[in-house]
């Protein structure tokens, strides 16, 4: 043990980035976030009367880069959650950080709003463009129960039995409802999280009022978080092709989220320490505990990865397996190996060490793979749909690949990691860097294990 960390060491007003030390990196990414997403706008509302297979492409692009990092501030919102409810002591130099992350899942909504047009939406998801033209359907033919429901059936030969099943939660209405109310209610979970957590820092008496405040109001946000997680995953990314179905698709896309955004995390305290802060409540023993999450969580996506292939693949429900059919088949099946391998082989072999988890450019690197393996693994979650939906609704051909579109991918990419980056150094320099009233700050800046 090093120095001990007393009251005389923590600043009376904290530490805060100062807006000149990022303002260069945030005057960029902000200029090419908002000049990208109108650029965007444009391009995917403009001229959507006649389907083109560039526009369609771009579609997938731009869910597959609003998905990655929308999953990246889901997980900060989880860290934050599980932080309060857990009482956790170790995690209080570090809790403003994970608020931080948590708190640029609000500002997604606006990269997330092409999503609810439908010149975007009859790329993505045929069930919608079933579902509208059975209205019309109903409609043109007088029928006294104008639902999408009575338009499949009344479609006879043509309908489509499971999406009939499916319609009490594949339905236009309501599916829009729970975008909004998704974005709603776990945006005002986290905003108030870091508002408590921000407000402990000028209170004249900050004491553990707060804390109680916190913890009760995350013992039921964390049941907010796991419903929004879940259902947003199937919304845009199950929803892609409603004959697929997996019951363990939500863990699955919340043990990518707390593992990549722990990822975040990590390099964000590292880079901060780099830069002259932090250093007296951060040390090497919060990034060994940091890296031990990123193990642990390493070894739970690997483990929920393979039982939702093996048990599916095992079962043989056509239901279930239409997933990994498309995706171990020519091209697509070589990314499911890298993932099997990259994703969890690589990662498992170096976290092993203990002493390794403490040496900051070796977890610089490592959580930097990681995000790349994340986004190869959003990337096999979503575009090999593409190729079957678009060309299909350009010109009822579906395709296994679609050339070049990849350019598309990486410029949507680009476009929402920006403004991912630019909210984020937004949040973390409006407040102090920690929260330094807090009375269990002396306990984490000591914390040993």
């Amino acid at each position: 043990m090093g120095h001990r960390v007393t009251s005389a060491d923590i600043p009376a007003n904290g530490e805060q980035l100062p807006k000149s030390k990022v303002g260069l990196v945030m005057m960029v990414c902000g200029a090419v976030a908002l000049a990208g997403l109108i650029a965007s706008a444009f391009f995917l509302w403009g001229g959507a009367d006649k389907p083109t297979e560039l526009r369609g492409n771009f579609a997938f692009s731009w869910l597959f880069a609003v998905f990655y990092f929308f999953t990246i501030a889901l997980g900060g919102c989880f860290w934050t959650l599980l932080h309060n409810v857990s009482n956790s002591g170790w995690g209080t130099s570090v809790r403003r950080l994970m608020e931080n992350v948590g708190f640029v899942f609000p500002f997604m909504f606006v990269f997330a709003i092409p999503l609810l047009f439908p010149s975007v939406q009859t790329y993505l998801f045929e069930w919608m463009t079933e579902h509208k033209t059975a209205i019309q359907y109903a409609k043109d033919h007088g029928l006294e129960d104008t639902s999408a429901v009575a338009g499949l059936e009344a479609r006879a030969a043509k309908h489509d039995g499971m999406l009939i099943a499916k319609n009490w939660y594949l339905s236009l209405e309501f599916w829009h409802a729970r975008f909004v109310i998704f974005f709603l209610g776990l945006g005002f979970v986290i905003w108030k999280l870091r508002k408590l957590s921000v407000d402990q820092d000028t209170c004249s008496s900050p004491g553990t009022t707060r804390l109680f405040k916190a913890r009760a109001m995350s013992s039921w946000g964390i049941a907010v978080f796991a419903v929004t997680l879940t259902f947003i995953a199937v919304d845009w990314v199950m929803g892609l092709d409603y004959t697929w179905f997996s019951t363990m698709w939500g863990v699955y896309i919340f043990a990518g989220s707390a593992l990549n955004s722990m990822a975040v995390i990590l390099i964000a305290s590292i880079l901060l320490r780099k830069a002259g802060f932090l250093k007296n409540v951060v040390t090497k023993e919060h990034d060994h505990i940091m890296g031990k999450l990123i193990f642990a969580f390493t070894i739970f996506w690997a483990y929920i990865s393979f039982s939702q292939f093996f048990l599916y693949w095992y079962a043989n429900v056509t239901e279930e397996t239409r997933y990994f059919i498309l995706r171990n088949t020519e091209c697509w099946n070589i990314l499911s190996y890298v993932l099997v391998f990259g994703h969890f082989g690589a990662p498992f072999l170096l976290l092993l060490r203990s002493d390794l988890k403490k040496k900051n450019n070796f977890m610089i690197a490592i959580a930097g793979y990681l995000l790349f393996m994340h986004f190869l693994d959003v990337y096999h979650m979503i575009i090999p749909e593409r190729g079957p939906s678009v060309g299909n609704v350009v010109s009822h051909d579906p395709k296994l690949w679609m050339g070049g579109a990849w350019i598309g991918d990486l410029i949507a990419f680009v476009i929402v990691g920006c403004g991912f980056v630019f909210f984020l150094l937004r949040n973390i320099t409006s407040v102090s860097l920690y929260p330094h009233r807090d009375p269990r700050i002396l306990e984490s800046a000591n914390v040993h294990n």
